[in-house]
């Protein structure tokens, strides 16, 4: 398999094993999320920063943040429970819409008593 990184252009056996090398080439056209985990995962399996950022051409420091936000987001899905202040916006949310709800069924009441069915019922109320 060949892929093209940052300033070379690198042979990879298909079980992932060995890579060389060679000078030329750009750096790849997109780091899809599929290949940014890929590597990511080998950096938790205990590969070397240093060692697969040369690698693969991409600077270490940036490893380090795919990393990070590949554990962030993990354990934001593990939860069961939204963040605090996404719960407090929701049961906000929900008590606005129940206090709407019950004013337009008052004021719907009122156009009722006022002879103003009719035009509840055009507007499909």
């Amino acid at each position: 398999m060949r892929r093209r990184f940052k300033g070379a252009s690198v042979d990879a056996t298909e079980a992932g094993g060995e890579v060389a090398a060679t000078e030329a080439g750009e750096g790849p056209e997109r780091w899809t999320s599929g290949r940014k985990a890929d590597v990511v995962l080998r950096l938790l399996r205990g590969e070397d920063v240093a060692t697969v950022s040369r690698e693969i051409g991409v600077p270490a420091h940036q490893l380090e943040e795919w990393r990070r936000v590949f554990v962030e987001g993990g354990k934001g899905h593990l939860r069961s429970r939204g963040e605090p202040d996404q719960e407090r916006e929701l049961t906000r949310a929900r008590a606005k819409v129940g206090e709407l709800m019950m004013e337009l069924e008052l004021a719907e009441g009122l156009l009722k008593k006022r002879g103003f069915g009719d035009d509840l019922k055009k507007l499909g109320r």
